[in-house]
Parts: C-alpha cells; sequence; structure tokens
C-alpha cells in the first residue's frame, strides 16, 4: 500500500476501494436465487469457507475473471466450500451472462431496490453496498469463522492463485493450476 495511500486511511478519507479487506469480517447476507433458492451467507459458513464474486454483466474485466472463478469453482467444488456470485443487473440478464460464459456455480442478484429508486433515480445495491464496493468484479474468500482471508478487486491472478493454494490446503489436496502454461494471462486488470 503507498503511503499516501496508507495517509488517507489513517485520515478517514475515502480512496474508492471497498472497506472490506483481509481480516475484517465480512457482512452477512440473504438473498433469493433466480430459481427461489435461498442463500444465506451464515448458513454457507456453518459448512465452510465462501468464494463471493460480485460482477456487473457489462463489466468486460468481469466477463474476463469469472471463466477463471468457474474453473477453481470445477477444481476446488466440495461439501465444505461454497462459490457464489452476486450480480449487480436483473434475472434474465444475469443469466444470460452466466451462460454465456459457463458459469455454473449459483448466481444470486443484488436486487432489493430494483425497479430504480424514484426518489433518486439510481438503483440501489444493498449487499454491494454493504461490502463497500466500487468496482467490479471484486472477489472474496471468506473464511468458515466470517473473516475475510482475501480480497480481491478488478482481475488479480496472485489472487486467484492464492485462492486456489488456500482451498487445496483446506482439503488437503495437491493444487492444480488455475492458469495453463499455455494461456497468456496478465498479472492483474483494473475493474
Amino acid at each position: 500500500m503507498s503511503i499516501l495511500r496508507s495517509l488517507t486511511r489513517w485520515l478517514g478519507a475515502h480512496d474508492g476501494m471497498t472497506h472490506i479487506v483481509a481480516g475484517n469480517p465480512a457482512p452477512n447476507f440473504s438473498l433469493k436465487s433466480p430459481d427461489g433458492h435461498q442463500f444465506s451467507l451464515a448458513d454457507s459458513l456453518r459448512k465452510g469457507p465462501v468464494v463471493l464474486g460480485f460482477f456487473k454483466i457489462s463489466c468486460p474485466v468481469c466477463k474476463f475473471t469469472f471463466p477463471f472463478l468457474e474453473r477453481l469453482y470445477q477444481r476446488y467444488k466440495c461439501d465444505n466450500v461454497t462459490f457464489v456470485g452476486v450480480s449487480q443487473d436483473g434475472v434474465s440478464a444475469t443469466r444470460d451472462f452466466a451462460q454465456s460464459l459457463g458459469v455454473t456455480f449459483p448466481i444470486l442478484t443484488d436486487e432489493v431496490g430494483y425497479p430504480p429508486s424514484p426518489s433518486n433515480g439510481h438503483r440501489d445495491y444493498p449487499i454491494s453496498n454493504a461490502y463497500g464496493l466500487t468496482m467490479v468484479p471484486t472477489v472474496f474468500l471468506i473464511d468458515s469463522d466470517g473473516t475475510v482471508k482475501i480480497s480481491s478487486m478488478g482481475f488479480v491472478k496472485a489472487d486467484l492463485e492464492s485462492i486456489a493454494d488456500a482451498l487445496a490446503d483446506r482439503q488437503n489436496i495437491t493444487r492444480t493450476p488455475v492458469f495453463l502454461k499455455t494461456e497468456s494471462v496478465p498479472a492483474n486488470k483494473p475493474g
């Protein structure tokens, strides 16, 4: 973290970054999936860690990131790890986004406040706001005690590899590479 950013945080200035960073508790939430199933973060954490990814369908970096999250899901899904996406768009568009990218893990919509509020003309995102999001994609690895272990904004290759390491360690298995040697994947892409 830069000295200027550290100083602005110390002074209490908002620097455009999420306030939910590694070591902080993850805000609990409950949402219904498009197919009507209730998702509760607290209930999922009782089973084990949660990989939580926020996105917007119009975001090109989200379109780049979510296939890699799907790859993580396919390699590390089990009964004691939960993967879930939270969309800042409507159900139909979100479903199309997931299908077009081959995303098979559960996707929820941050739908409270949709359609836009008549008072301000903007859509409210209560879950995204509770996490202090200022950009998407934002991906969290939340440990079973409710503490954020990894907080990643934009696409950060090393963060996805750290999530894979943590999940492999938890399952006591050898980590398989998230990124193939034949792929040209940048170290990061800002959201």
